[in-house]
């Protein structure tokens, strides 16, 4: 027979992620740090309005682009929040997750050929997303000694004529580094210089410590010619609603709304309906859950330093991205071995690209007392390996 597969798709690797979240599941008493997923519920509220869009009946399609009642709302909060102005007719999409937002962005704007540049370590599937698009990956490999932050000599040296978007992921996932005002600035001037456009992913915006998320959309000249990404699983704990949106120019958003009508339709509507209701009426629930997250952000940063192990401070979202490179092995065997003798799970830092080798990430979207039993067990194995 011939071979049903595209040989695009075999080639692509597995999510680096989920290979120890699927061994966990099936190993008892193990303890997993690897998953990105608010441990809080969704807050009262949005789920009581999701309940009562069932309870009217309000199971139908909406429009492609989504209920104009929640654009409004996204608009409205994006102003407040972020101080970046949206129509909410032509410049707002909902899609199933942030996820779908990257990959329907990078399908409306690539030509084959197009060159994406991608700083690492990145989230896992914006390469894949890229090929997948028959665009061309060109990686940055960012350092630990810039706390992962995307300097404006590296984006300038990768730039090429065959350059057409920048990917941004800041605050970050895995390293949970920020890029401030001054360093967006930077990195607008050359964006600008050369004419290219950036896909921003901003899910962590909510999640940031030391001062507020600043968009590189709100710059000067970047409104234009950044399509911003953003949802409701990280800030408002609502990963299993699967509801993202886009934000950014008509022309663009028009044939994002093309891709996505023949794909998915439309958004969940209860999603949608339930959504309305956490951005109108969760800032205290937002709030409650960012001051927990850096609470137990502090621990792990003091917890790394008592057993001296080296860690630049995050800022954003819920990762530490400590180092493991004086241990002699790889992330992916560091992790095994933890997890075998431990049953302690983390993500190697080489899933998210190949300048995370010698790091891990840990994800801090858990309980305090669960941290607590997992810093303890992870304290354990280090000293045995340093005997």
């Amino acid at each position: 027979m011939r071979n049903p597969l595209s040989d695009k798709v075999i080639k692509m690797k597995p999510s680096g992620i989920r290979k120890f979240f699927d061994i966990v599941s099936e190993m008892p008493d193990a303890i997993s740090l690897g998953v990105g997923e608010p441990d809080f519920d969704t807050p009262w509220s949005v789920r009581e309005e999701g309940i009562y869009s069932l309870e009217k009946g309000r199971t139908f399609y909406t429009s492609n682009a989504g209920l104009l009642e929640l654009r409004e709302a996204i608009c409205e909060y994006t102003d407040r929040r972020f101080h970046i102005a949206y129509n909410p007719k032509s410049e707002v999409l909902l899609t199933v997750g942030g996820s779908e937002g990257i990959d329907v962005a990078l399908r409306a704007m690539l030509n084959p050929g197009d060159e994406v540049i991608i700083p690492e370590p990145c989230f896992v599937s914006y390469v894949p997303c890229v090929e997948l698009a028959d665009g061309i990956p060109v990686i940055i490999s960012l350092k630990n000694e810039n706390r992962f932050r995307l300097t404006k000599e590296e984006l300038e040296n990768a730039i090429t004529d065959k350059t057409k978007v920048l990917m941004l992921s800041y605050p970050n996932n895995p390293t949970g580094a920020v890029m401030e005002r001054e360093d967006l600035e930077a990195i607008a001037e050359v964006v600008i210089k050369h004419d290219i456009y950036v896909i921003s992913d901003e899910i962590y915006a909510e999640l940031t410590y030391n001062s507020g998320h600043v968009s590189i959309a709100s710059l000067p000249g970047m409104r234009d010619r950044t399509i911003v990404i953003n949802g409701f699983s990280k800030a408002f704990a609502m990963t299993g609603w699967r509801l993202g949106y886009a934000l950014g120019p008509a022309m663009i958003m028009e044939q994002m709304t093309k891709i996505h009508q023949f794909a998915i339709m439309c958004a969940p509507t209860t999603s949608q309906y339930a959504a309305i209701a956490a951005l109108r009426e969760c800032d205290k629930d937002v709030e409650r859950m960012r001051e927990s997250y850096d609470q137990r952000r502090r621990y792990l940063l003091n917890e790394f330093k008592e057993m001296g192990l080296s860690c630049f401070e995050p800022y954003g979202a819920f990762y530490i991205f400590p180092c493991i490179k004086e241990f002699g092995m790889t992330s992916e065997e560091f992790a095994t071995k933890l997890l075998n003798a431990k049953k302690v799970a983390v993500v190697p830092g080489s899933a998210f690209g190949e300048c995370g080798e010698g790091f891990l990430r840990i994800s801090y979207a858990y309980s305090l007392e669960e941290l607590k039993v997992a810093i303890g067990r992870l304290k354990s194995f280090i000293e045995e390996i340093r005997g």
